[in-house]
């Protein structure tokens, strides 16, 4: 693990460093883009890139700030990817955002005629490329758009960037737990008392 210790805790720290580890959500791909090199602490002889911890730990924080703008009813969370559907739906039913899980259908933030149709002001989506339908609509409405943004990520259209492993279940589920927890407390609703397991897919 030494490559791969880069300490985040302090007074300011939202979780452990060691949950951090324990979840993989600093463990990349073989991939890096230009956008992302900001957040790669280094590559490991193997040839997957690691995240930061420490601006994992800062980004998300300011994840939870930047989504603190907006109430719950105008949040859109969506996910593809399998790994993913648990996590979003308890993020939902925590905060009392909207999200979607599963294949995303074309024209639910356009067209109104639609039966799945949802208006909202945010989009955030676990992978902007399998999520890119998501993203295009929610251009085309007019919203911001955030994604969960790992090392072969680009941050093409998107108002906001959360560095992360967006593929473990691990590691989604600690992202969303942390984001529901800060989230809440910056938006003064009830503490959120799900925990990191209830976020976890079996």
């Amino acid at each position: 693990m030494d490559d791969d210790m880069q300490y985040a805790d302090d007074a300011t720290s939202l979780v452990q460093t060691e949950l951090y580890l324990k979840s993989g959500i600093h463990i990349g791909t073989k991939f890096r883009t230009k956008a992302m090199m900001p957040y790669i602490y280094k590559t490991r002889p193997d040839g997957l890139s690691v995240l930061d911890i420490k601006k994992i730990d800062q980004k998300l924080a300011e994840f939870a700030e930047w989504l603190a703008q907006f109430a719950p009813e105008d949040i859109l969370v969506v996910s593809r990817r399998e790994n993913g559907w648990k996590p979003v739906r308890v993020f939902g039913k925590v905060t009392g955002a909207k999200y979607f899980a599963g294949r995303y259908p074309p024209g639910m933030l356009t067209n109104p005629a639609l039966e799945a149709y949802s208006e909202a002001k945010v989009l955030v989506v676990v992978d902007a490329w399998p999520d890119r339908n998501a993203v295009s609509d929610a251009k085309k409405a007019g919203m911001r758009v955030a994604a969960l943004c790992d090392t072969n990520n680009t941050d093409f259209q998107l108002d906001f960037v959360m560095p992360a492993n967006n593929k473990g279940k691990k590691s989604l589920a600690l992202v969303f737990y942390v984001l529901a927890r800060e989230y809440a407390k910056r938006r003064g609703l009830p503490e959120v008392t799900a925990t990191l397991e209830d976020f976890t897919e079996e």
